[in-house]
C-alpha cells in the first residue's frame, strides 16, 4: 500500500486541488495535513480575523474530507520536524504541496526539503499559472500580461470521490479564534464556491463597466482566493469570457512573480532610490486614517468597511493608500501593516505590491503625480449616488462629521515636492 502526505497550506479545498488530486490518483492512502506553525499566527503580521477565517476553513475542509472517507490531520509545527515525523509514522513515500512565493514560504520549503528522507513534490494550485516557471523577471505589468496569457494552463479538476486515510492516526484539534472584524464574510470552501457561482451568474457580464463602482461590481472573492477555498485557475477558466476580470487575476500572479524574484521588497521599496523619501511620523493623523475619521467621506468609508468586514473594495484600497502616503505623507509600510492586521485576504505579495504601486515606489512605474488621487473627485466618479458613503459614513454631511484633517490641494503640492526631491536631487 503506497502512501502520500498532502501538506496543505493555502489550498483549503477539495475542488481543483492539484496536490490532493495527484495523491488520490497515484497512491493508495492519502494523509492530508495542516501543520500549525505558530509563526503563521503570531509572525510579522498577526491577525485575529485571518486566524479565525483559517481555523473555520480548516474545520469545514475536515468535514469534506471525512465525507470522502479521509480526514484532515492537524500537527503542531515547525513543519521541518512535523512532516518527517509523520512520514516515518505513516510510511509515506512522498509529500505533495503547492508552491508559494513569500520569503517565509520559500525558506520554510527549503528547510522541509532538507529534513525529509522522501520526495517533496511541488504542485501548482495557489495561482492561475506556475509563477515559478516564468523565465524572465518582469517589473512592468503589460509585458507580463502578454507573457502570462501565453503560459500553459493545467487541467481543472473536480473533487475526488474518496481519499483513504491510514488507520490509527489521531486527527488533532483545530483551534478556535474570534475575529476582530464585526461582520466578516463566512469562511470556507462552501461559502467561497457559492460566492463564485453568484458572481459568475449575476455580475461577471457587467464587470468591465462596474468593477470600479464602490457600492458593488467586484467579485468579493479575495479572502477565498487567499486561503485557497476557491481555485484561482478554476475561476479563470470559468470567467475566461471576461478579459477585464481575468486581467485582475493576472495582476495577482504578477505581484506573486515580483515578490518571488525580489524577496527584499518585503522590507524596502522595489525602486530602492525611493527609500530616500521623507516621511512624517504623525500618530494622530495615522489614527484618524485608521479609524475612518479623516473628514473625507470616501476615505473614511473604505477604512470603516475594512474594520467591520475584514475586506475593502479595491478602488477604495487605492484611494485610502494614496491618502495615507501622499496627503498625510506617512510611510507606506505603516499602511501595509495595518491592512495586514485587518484584511482577511492579507497576502504578503498582493498587499506589498499594491502599497508600493500606489505610493509610487514599486513596480509598473508611472509618473507619481498620476497616483495622487483627489478624494472628492474619486467619490463623485466612483460613488456617484452616494450609496457607499451612506452605508459606511451615515453622519457625512451633518454637524457630527469632522472637517477634513488636511487640505488635499496643499498636501498634493507638498507630495510633489517630496517626490521631486528624490527623483531630481540637487546637482
Amino acid at each position: 500500500m503506497r502512501t502520500a502526505i498532502v501538506w496543505l497550506r493555502r489550498e483549503l479545498r477539495v475542488h481543483d486541488n492539484p496536490a490532493l488530486t495527484a495523491a488520490v490518483r497515484e497512491f493508495d492512502r492519502v494523509v492530508p495535513v495542516f501543520v500549525l506553525d505558530e509563526r503563521l499566527i503570531d509572525g510579522r503580521f498577526p491577525s485575529r480575523s485571518r486566524a479565525w477565517f483559517l481555523f473555520e476553513s480548516l474545520r469545514e475542509l475536515r468535514e469534506s474530507l471525512r465525507a470522502r472517507g479521509g480526514d484532515l490531520l492537524l500537527r503542531p509545527g515547525p513543519p521541518e520536524r512535523a512532516l518527517p515525523a509523520l512520514a516515518a509514522q505513516t510510511g509515506a513515500e512522498a509529500v505533495l504541496h503547492t508552491a508559494d512565493v513569500s520569503p517565509f514560504a520559500v525558506a520554510r520549503d527549503r528547510r522541509v526539503e532538507a529534513a525529509l528522507d522522501v520526495e517533496l513534490r511541488r504542485c501548482e494550485g495557489v495561482f492561475v499559472t506556475d509563477v515559478h516557471a516564468v523565465e524572465r523577471p518582469y517589473g512592468v505589468f503589460s509585458p507580463f500580461w502578454r507573457a502570462w496569457r501565453a503560459l500553459p494552463r493545467r487541467e481543472v479538476h473536480g473533487a475526488p470521490p474518496a481519499a483513504r486515510l491510514p488507520d490509527g492516526l489521531g486527527a488533532g484539534d483545530i483551534p478556535h479564534a474570534r475575529p476582530e472584524a464585526s461582520d466578516p464574510p463566512p469562511p470556507g470552501e462552501r461559502a467561497g464556491r457559492a460566492r463564485m457561482h453568484a458572481f459568475l451568474r449575476d455580475d461577471l457580464q457587467a464587470y468591465a463597466d462596474r468593477h470600479d463602482r464602490l457600492a458593488g461590481g467586484t467579485s468579493g472573492l479575495s479572502p477565498y482566493l487567499h486561503f485557497g477555498c476557491v481555485s484561482a485557475r478554476e475561476l479563470e477558466h470559468r470567467a475566461s469570457a471576461c478579459g477585464a476580470f481575468t486581467r485582475q487575476l493576472a495582476w495577482r500572479d504578477f505581484y506573486a512573480h515580483v515578490l518571488l524574484r525580489n524577496p527584499a521588497n518585503t522590507r524596502r521599496a522595489f525602486k530602492t532610490e525611493m527609500d530616500a523619501l521623507e516621511w512624517e511620523h504623525d500618530d494622530d493623523a495615522f489614527a484618524a486614517w485608521a479609524e475612518g475619521r479623516t473628514g473625507y467621506p470616501v476615505v473614511d468609508a473604505g477604512m470603516r468597511q475594512l474594520l467591520a468586514t475584514g475586506w475593502m473594495h479595491n478602488r477604495a484600497r487605492l484611494l485610502v493608500a494614496s491618502f495615507l502616503t501622499k496627503d498625510l505623507h506617512i510611510d507606506w509600510r505603516r499602511g501595509e501593516a495595518h491592512f495586514m492586521r485587518h484584511l482577511l485576504c492579507g497576502d504578503v505579495a498582493q498587499n506589498n505590491g499594491n502599497w508600493q504601486w500606489v505610493s509610487s515606489v514599486g513596480v509598473d512605474p508611472a509618473p507619481y503625480f498620476k497616483r495622487l488621487y483627489n478624494p472628492e473627485l474619486q467619490q463623485r466618479r466612483h460613488d456617484p449616488d452616494g450609496a457607499y458613503v451612506r452605508r459606511w459614513v451615515p453622519e457625512a454631511g451633518t454637524p457630527a462629521y469632522p472637517p477634513p484633517i488636511v487640505d488635499h490641494r496643499r498636501e498634493r503640492a507638498r507630495a510633489i515636492e517630496r517626490y521631486r526631491a528624490v527623483l531630481s536631487p540637487p546637482q
